[in-house]
């Protein structure tokens, strides 16, 4: 398999992956749950900007985006009183 033929069967696959991984997102009712699919999201996204040769773009996705923004969400999610499951 030559590398360009790679290069663009990775460029049509992640889109699709990063669209799958978004309505995850949104249509998951545990908070939890939807907090692990905006970090796949974002690792998602980050493999992206590091096949578009932008290395330190994808670094500071995955640091910032999947990586801190994931911690901050989860301590939120235990910290608060959830109310998802109750009707």
């Amino acid at each position: 398999m030559s590398a360009e033929l790679l290069n663009v069967l990775l460029h049509s696959i992640l889109p699709i992956l990063l669209i799958i991984a978004s309505v995850f997102a949104i249509y998951f009712k545990d908070l939890l749950s939807a907090t692990i699919a905006l970090a796949a999201m974002s690792l998602i996204l980050s493999l992206e900007f590091y096949i578009l040769q932008a290395p330190d773009v994808a670094i500071a996705e995955a640091g910032v985006g999947a990586c801190l923004t994931t911690a901050i969400l989860i301590f939120a999610i235990k910290a608060t009183y959830r109310m998802e499951g109750e009707k």
